[in-house]
């Protein structure tokens, strides 16, 4: 028989262990994410340096296809993910208030430049996930923080190869934290 405080111990190394399958799994659903957002951003950004007259396709296409591929992530991942029932469906209404607030910004207030839009989306990105690295663990914080400053470094210092720059850090960026939390 076992007592008390053994019962205890017991089952607060069973709640630690709940905790870690639950982080591991929402990390490897996030870095599928990552890599997925850093592939189809790289691209835009590589069409945008080399064609920029397409720019506006690729990018309305990078974000369509990163919507739907977030959807079907979730559509088609394990039932007991850790995020619950109709997460899809609120995923959806999400991106859809988080582009409808950033073009709002961009193009009824702010009327951006293309290298202000190069600038503001990445960053207003990486905001979110550093705010969800408060909650889900450091490597969203340390992702979000560093494409941000690297992104304000291009935006200042790099010139005419802006996009090119951008296609590495946030496309790249992206791909390489989305790498690093599957190790994690």
């Amino acid at each position: 028989m076992i007592d008390s405080k053994e019962a205890s111990a017991a089952l607060a190394d069973i709640d630690d262990i709940v905790q870690r399958v639950k982080r591991s799994q929402l990390y490897e659903l996030a870095s599928l994410a990552a890599v997925w957002w850093g592939v189809l951003v790289f691209a835009a950004n590589l069409v945008t340096w080399l064609w920029p007259i397409y720019a506006v396709y690729a990018w309305v296409a990078a974000d369509v296809l990163g919507v739907g591929g977030l959807v079907a992530l979730r559509v088609f991942s394990p039932s007991d993910h850790p995020f619950g029932t109709g997460v899809a469906i609120r995923l959806f209404l999400i991106f859809a208030l988080f582009f409808a607030f950033g073009y709002f910004v961009t193009s009824v207030v702010g009327h951006f430049g293309p290298r202000q839009l190069g600038t503001f989306w990445p960053i207003y990105f990486m905001l979110f996930y550093t705010l969800a690295g408060l909650w889900f663990g450091t490597a969203f914080i340390a992702i979000g923080l560093g494409i941000t400053a690297l992104t304000l470094f291009g935006f200042f210092y790099i010139g005419e190869a802006f996009p090119l720059w951008m296609a590495f850090v946030n496309g790249g960026g992206l791909i390489l934290g989305g790498l690093w939390m599957r190790r994690i």
